[in-house]
């Protein structure tokens, strides 16, 4: 008895600040975020309010003032939770409608006009569109896919053409998934436009291979509709991009491929119920938004560095970047005082960043923390379910293997950091599936719905993504003025400056400047350039017919 009484102070402190659960089988540890003593006590009237926020935000409140919409995205996964019969059956037969669209893909009663099945899916999107369903892939995809996923996410001409090239002797053999809220998200448009002209040129037509994923009604379930697409499957004005993983947007692709949808949605309903508790200490959620918070300083003074040891996780830093930075980057809390909110989120893997960034963080300036994510299984998915020749992992060394390395090299760190004053936060999960995966997820967003409310926040709108929207609408009007007075002066050329004179463009050079070079640069678009020291003496000047 005397020896059990020989408890460190550091095991201590990992057992009063971890919060496990068996049924979810994962374990949270911030213990090591040397978070002050008694602060879940003092806390907890602050966390009270944040889960009132919280139970209002499902039952139906206005949580996006800007769009004066509701946001429910906790609904997705357990429709008996909506606020209204109709919103739940508008889920339910989305779910039903997916699967008896992906049934007809699977079993080959939905075929590509050449009458060969689709092989190969092309989803078209930006942000949580993409972002979603890129981590679904590399999380739990396998050799036994029912189709391969080319994912288009940025207006770069050379990465579509990548994948157009890539797929140019199975474009008969590929679905294409357009996913835009309104229509109108350049991004996308961009993208369908190249692959419906790649389509064209060799025969094909776009619409016999196109499924939208819009809003009813929209600019896209518009023209779906009008153009015979092969289905149009809605997400609604009250699910978020950032948080649209389990609507249509991110269970369409996952149930094309073959992923346990059902698993991904029930996960993610598990962790809901464990992060709805209203007791701090027995909520995960809630324990890691007070841990943020006491790190940031109350408004986001620290970054936060995402390090998952797993290959497959690689993706959720930047699932993750996007989540936390778009909910929780804000320059005015909800009542209109400037607070300047927010954390920046980066991170590859482990233990790759330890030969990149760990100088950094053990001897480099501080202002941040770390959260590790480890897998406790060190073989995935169909990896160690298929019992194949190459499943066994091999000792390294003797009573060593390769997986063991993995999890010394994360102790080895997350110990070096602890010594240099450097807090961080561990996240165990016994193995990673559809279901795991859905609990992270849902952990995530809570945990940022939680934060929000703690800072004055509002989590769930993106003014600042709007205004550059805006702008970059405000770059193509100049881009069509200028290249108007360009060609009104052919042959004759002419600097930025002139042009922007003439284009009644006065204190927009800069940008002209650019565009005209970006245009000289591309020798289809018949604009050329006469190279200069400096940018004001550059002429540029159009060279085909007007």
């Amino acid at each position: 008895m005397a020896q059990d009484n020989k408890i460190s102070e550091k095991w201590q402190r990992f057992n009063e600040q971890v919060w496990s659960s068996t049924k979810l089988e994962l374990t949270l540890d911030v213990s090591r975020m040397d978070l002050p003593d008694g602060i879940f006590d003092d806390m907890a009237s602050k966390m009270n309010d944040a889960f009132d926020a919280m139970a209002a935000l499902e039952a139906g409140a206005e949580a996006n003032e800007d769009e004066h919409r509701m946001v429910g995205h906790y609904w997705l996964r357990n429709p008996e939770i909506a606020p209204t019969a109709e919103i739940k059956q508008q889920i339910l037969q989305a779910r039903k409608d997916v699967a008896d669209f992906v049934g007809q893909v699977h079993f080959g009663s939905l075929r590509s006009p050449s009458g060969k099945p689709f092989r190969n899916l092309i989803l078209m999107g930006i942000g949580g569109s993409i972002l979603g369903p890129q981590l679904l892939q590399a999380a739990l995809s396998g050799p036994n896919d029912k189709m391969r996923l080319w994912t288009m996410d940025n207006t770069d001409p050379d990465g579509i053409y990548r994948i157009l090239r890539r797929l140019h002797q199975e474009l008969d053999r590929t679905l294409c998934v357009v996913t835009s809220k309104s229509g109108r998200t350049m991004e996308t448009m961009n993208a369908l436009a190249e692959t419906k002209a790649a389509m064209g040129r060799v025969g094909l037509k776009f619409a016999k291979h196109a499924v939208a994923v819009t809003m009813p009604g929209s600019e896209l379930d518009q023209r779906a509709t009008s153009e015979g697409w092969l289905a149009s499957f809605p997400v609604w004005d009250w699910v978020g991009g950032r948080t649209s993983l389990f609507s249509p947007v991110g269970i369409l692709p996952a149930a094309l491929l073959g992923l346990d949808v059902d698993a991904l949605l029930q996960g993610a309903a598990r962790m809901d119920e464990a992060t709805r508790l209203h007791d701090l200490r027995n909520n995960p959620a809630a324990m890691l938004a007070v841990a943020w918070y006491d790190a940031t300083e109350r408004r986001g003074l620290r970054e936060m560095v995402i390090e998952p040891y797993k290959d497959r996780l690689e993706p959720w830093s930047r699932y993750a970047q996007q989540l936390v930075m778009e909910s929780l980057g804000k320059r005015q809390t909800q009542d209109g005082k400037e607070v300047l909110s927010g954390m920046a989120v980066y991170g590859n893997k482990g233990s790759t960043d330890q030969h990149s960034v760990l100088q950094h963080l053990c001897e480099g300036p501080g202002g941040f923390f770390v959260t590790f994510i480890h897998v406790m299984r060190d073989l995935c998915g169909a990896a160690w379910a298929s019992g194949g020749a190459f499943d066994v992992e091999v000792e390294v060394r003797p009573g060593i293997a390769t997986g063991d390395c993995l999890l010394a090299l994360l102790l080895g760190t997350r110990s070096a950091l602890h010594d240099k004053s450097r807090p961080s936060i561990s996240l165990f999960v016994d193995r990673l599936d559809a279901m795991s995966l859905g609990e992270i997820v849902a952990l995530y967003e809570r945990a940022v719905g939680y934060y929000a409310s703690l800072v004055g926040i509002n989590a769930y709108n993106q003014p600042g993504v709007e205004e550059s929207k805006r702008r970059a609408g405000r770059a193509l009007d100049i881009q069509l003025k200028a290249m108007a007075a360009l060609k009104a002066r052919q042959p004759e050329p002419a600097t930025a400056g002139q042009i922007a004179v003439e284009a009644d463009l006065v204190g927009w050079e800069e940008t002209v400047y650019l565009i005209l070079r970006h245009l000289a640069s591309n020798p289809t678009r018949g604009v050329r350039r006469r190279k200069a020291s400096r940018p004001a003496d550059e002429l540029f000047f159009w060279e085909r017919g007007s």
